[in-house]
């Protein structure tokens, strides 16, 4: 059906996407290394500053809102510091953090990166993955529910931390089909069962492997283990391949899939990339994108984010920097 004649860039912003899952706060200590510890064969780093981003799911929600997108999110939090500055960030950023609920057993998942001279040195992780509680399970529901009807599209984050449950993925799946919308999954693990009925998953080669249990050396072997998994989760799966570009299997076995290549870009650091690619698909599918063109789209945000250190996100100018190759909406 043909929407409009505008391009999908110009659709993106007028898009809203409900986001629930694993939220972190991602921060990163720079600072540089002059000598080596007395104490053990290990660099002293002198510290000189620190910089905190949104990660895993709130990097999704993150990502939406520079594109211009509309966005709530929804997950679970620590009363701790650090899940205030989490939704200090957000609320900065233009997201709707409200959706972020205390939990007093768990502390705000944070990844620490420590950096001098532009190399990382270490990574600390203050975590828990822990699934959370019933009623946890149960007010988040609640909060899609009252929200549904008012995005064009829903995001399930899963970054194995105890927040996307197999009760919460089947709830939300089947509030999102009730609703027509939509549901994207970012998965993890090997449980893709819980994922039953979601329209479109978006694992990495990596986590294809890990899914099916063995290596996927060449196109065979993909086209097998996606069968698979489509006859266990019912939906398309989109599995993004590294230099390799994506490769689109659509939700009816049989169909053939389709490629994309890569953008050839110098990659710099590929943390958040798969949080960009989940964040430009389900924005462009809500703005009405087929899903060839959202995952076109989602490609080229690909390309551009890995160029780029840290957990980063891509703008709307960014991915207009070359119009001609956009995905028009039809």
């Amino acid at each position: 059906m043909t929407l409009s004649e505008k391009t999908l860039l110009e659709k993106l912003g007028h898009s809203r996407v409900l986001v629930i899952g694993d939220v972190m706060l991602d921060e990163t200590v720079w600072g540089e290394v002059r000598r080596i510890s007395p104490e053990a064969p290990v660099p002293v780093v002198e510290v000189k500053n620190k910089t905190f981003a949104p990660g895993g799911a709130a990097n999704v929600a993150a990502n939406i809102a520079g594109m211009g997108g509309g966005v709530s999110l929804g997950g679970a939090a620590g009363e701790d510091a650090n899940a205030d500055a989490l939704r200090t960030l957000l609320t900065e950023m233009g997201a709707d953090a409200a959706g972020i609920l205390s939990d007093s057993t768990r502390p705000t998942t944070t990844k620490t990166r420590i950096v001098a001279h532009s190399q990382q040195i270490v990574r600390v992780d203050i975590e828990t993955k822990t699934p959370i509680s019933d009623t946890l399970t149960h007010l988040l529901l609640e909060w899609a529910e009252a929200r549904i009807t008012e995005v064009g599209a829903v995001v399930l984050s899963d970054y194995l931390k105890g927040v996307v449950t197999p009760a919460l993925a089947q709830g939300l799946i089947s509030l999102a089909n009730r609703h027509h919308k939509p549901l994207i999954v970012d998965p993890k693990g090997m449980d893709y069962a819980r994922y039953r009925g979601a329209t479109l998953l978006t694992p990495n080669h990596a986590e294809m492997e890990a899914a099916v249990n063995r290596s996927l050396p060449d196109e065979a072997s993909l086209l097998k283990a996606a069968k698979e998994l489509q006859c266990v989760v019912g939906g398309a799966l989109l599995v993004t391949r590294g230099a390799q570009g994506m490769s689109l299997f659509p939700a009816a076995i049989g169909t053939s899939p389709l490629h994309i290549p890569t953008v050839a870009r110098n990659v710099y650091d590929v943390t958040g990339a798969g949080d960009t690619v989940v964040s430009v698909l389900a924005l462009a599918l809500a703005a009405g994108a087929d899903f060839a063109a959202a995952a076109t789209l989602a490609n080229r945000a690909a390309g551009i984010v890995v160029g780029k250190f840290g957990t980063a996100r891509v703008t709307q100018e960014e991915l207009a920097e070359n119009p001609d190759h956009l995905p028009k909406i039809r």
